[in-house]
């Protein structure tokens, strides 16, 4: 197992070379609905302890995922964050581990109780980790969703964690970009520990499908394909036809 090995100045670096260069080239707009840290949600009735340990479990639908949820951490969340990320792209992207990525080997039952282990310390810790509990990259209109069972095991070892679904939508409406929106859903908490494991990832898959139909549903009915109330995470930038349009009433004053 790959552990996690953080770096303040490598991210210090890294989390602008994603914003400006990665992410602002390769999307038009990336927005978030909601609030990734659970005590920050607003009209949420229960108070929670912002120390307190979080599990996100988000639906895995392309590769940039990784880079979105860190660069979405860095922008609107305090916690301390990790993420566990299948081993042979770890090993390929190691810098990854700088950045609080560790790993797991599911071909390896053994390596699979270590990282396990490796992330119930994290969440005792009061650390904040993300998983993709799908396991594998799919589509995000695949039904229905499956977990596999890794999340129900992790919360009963650590009960007093908050689960936090988080959907994840891309698509292309208005333009030649594609546009990512963002939801973090409301804090799930429970007394996990007098919950089996299977019926844990049944009562999480079945939530994270709802609001990931939901957030697709909104987002369909809404114009221009973008919800009201979010937070932008990059800076708008134009698309092809936004340059062509502009380029045009400019030669237009101009004559």
């Amino acid at each position: 197992m790959i552990r996690a090995a953080k770096s303040k100045s490598f991210n210090h670096v890294f989390s602008r070379y994603n914003h400006y260069y990665l992410l602002r080239r390769r999307f038009r707009s990336f927005t978030l609905s909601g609030s990734l840290d659970p005590h920050r949600v607003p009209g949420y009735e229960m108070k929670i302890e912002p120390k307190r340990p979080v599990i996100y479990f988000m639906n895995h639908s392309s590769w940039w995922d990784g880079l979105l949820l860190y660069h979405a951490t860095q922008q609107t969340s305090v916690g301390d964050h990790y993420v566990m990320m299948e081993e042979q792209q770890l090993q390929r992207f190691t810098f990854f581990r700088k950045l609080g990525a560790y790993s797991i080997n599911r071909e390896s039952a053994s390596a699979i109780r270590e990282s396990m282990q490796y992330t119930s310390e994290l969440l005792n810790a009061g650390k904040r980790v993300w998983i993709f509990p799908q396991g594998e990259i799919l589509h995000q209109d695949i039904r229905p969703i499956q977990f596999r069972p890794g999340i129900g095991l992790l919360l009963r070892r650590s009960p007093e964690a908050i689960a936090v679904p988080v959907t994840l939508c891309h698509g292309m409406v208005q333009h030649d970009l594609p546009e990512i929106s963002m939801r973090a859903g409301l804090p799930i908490l429970e007394n996990w520990h007098a919950w089996k494991s299977e019926e844990i990832a049944a009562r999480l898959r079945l939530a994270l499908e709802q609001q990931l139909d939901d957030h697709k549903t909104e987002l369909m009915n809404s114009a221009q394909g973008q919800l009201q109330d979010v937070t932008p995470l990059i800076r708008h930038r134009s698309s092809t036809s936004e340059k062509y349009d502009a380029a045009r009433k400019q030669v237009s004053r101009k004559r």
